[in-house]
């Protein structure tokens, strides 16, 4: 049996515990087992793979995510998602243990912001409130004044005054098509996603003509000429809403790939084709989402790392912004 000490070194070593895992074990019996064991949940983001989707407690967006942190009993979170999700549930929870698969799961777009050069660029605009979308580090949460999510930036930025002057952060597609749908003013952060900037206007082009009755649904990270030819956009919990409610049978979707499998479980009479990225590939997974398995999910849950250790100053600065987002969205039903 590997000690505690050698556990925690080879976390520290490689950012997840690197040990074979036996293949007759019954990954999805185990975790279970270990789950009422240690009174833990398993939160996952829509982007997961099928396997940590299917032994999740919950699984939804960023905002689903939050408010599911925010009001869970269990002593313990894994959170199958990425880096910055934990910090999230972190931040909402700091008496609990908060795990997580692999802690090199990160994103690009909290990448784009680095907080010495945010807070420069804050400075520069002193008489503006900052809205920084929850994909970014706790560290710019700490210098947000509120956060939001894809599935309430419209209303938070309607929660404010139309002469309040805005930041919004660190997403540049999502900060344009929020300011373009409210008729605000933004100073927009220059920071992007790469799994959705790297859709091929091009290969979808074609593919709608291929399939003339298929909708075009694409999350609002996407870029703008992207955005222009879609038939819906929404956030990642709004694709899917739509796909279920739509008479439509057959659908394109420019987002993470992870979320057709809810979409096909929710929907198995229906069709759904990943929009085709600017590359080799004929569908686009996140890199970062994808580093978590189901086998991370069970040792990270029977040897309880890695842990997700937070500053405490820095968590206590970042709650603030993070409450609010939550009333915002409690006032507006969301």
């Amino acid at each position: 049996m590997i000690s505690v000490e050698d556990q925690v070194e080879k976390v520290n070593r490689l950012g997840w515990l690197d040990l074979d895992v036996d293949p007759t074990i019954d990954l999805f019996a185990e975790i279970s087992r270990l789950k009422k064991q240690k009174n833990a949940i398993i939160l996952a983001h829509y982007y997961q793979d099928a396997d940590i989707q299917d032994v999740a407690d919950y699984i939804g967006d960023s905002l689903g995510l939050s408010q599911e942190a925010e009001k869970t009993k269990a002593s313990m979170i894994l959170f199958a998602g990425v880096h910055f999700m934990a910090e999230t549930a972190k931040i909402l929870n700091p008496d609990k243990k908060v795990i997580l698969p692999d802690l090199r799961a990160g994103c690009s777009l909290a990448d784009s912001c680095h907080p010495k050069d945010f807070a420069e660029f804050k400075s520069k605009h002193p008489d503006h409130i900052v809205i920084s979308y929850i994909n970014c580090s706790a560290e710019i949460k700490a210098l947000s004044d509120i956060i939001c999510t894809s599935s309430n930036a419209m209303a938070i930025v309607n929660s404010l005054p139309k002469d309040q002057k805005i930041i919004f952060a660190p997403d540049k597609n999502l900060g344009r098509y929020i300011a373009e749908k409210t008729g605000r003013d933004m100073v927009l952060w220059n920071g992007a996603c790469m799994v959705h900037e790297i859709f091929s206007l091009e290969k979808i082009t074609r593919l709608k003509a291929t399939h003339p009755n298929a909708k075009l649904i694409a999350h609002p990270e996407c870029e703008e000429p992207l955005l222009k030819i879609a038939d819906y956009i929404g956030s990642t919990t709004g694709l899917l809403n739509y796909t279920m409610k739509s008479a439509d049978t057959e659908f394109i979707v420019a987002t993470e790939t992870g979320i057709l499998h809810q979409m096909i479980k929710s929907s198995p009479e229906k069709t759904f084709i990943p929009a085709p990225p600017n590359n080799a590939c004929a569908c686009n997974d996140c890199p970062h989402m994808k580093l978590n398995s189901l086998e991370k999910v069970y040792l990270c849950l029977k040897y309880e790392l890695p842990e997700l250790v937070m500053n405490e100053e820095i968590r206590v600065k970042a709650l603030k912004p993070i409450k609010r987002m939550l009333e915002i969205s409690k006032q507006y039903g969301l």
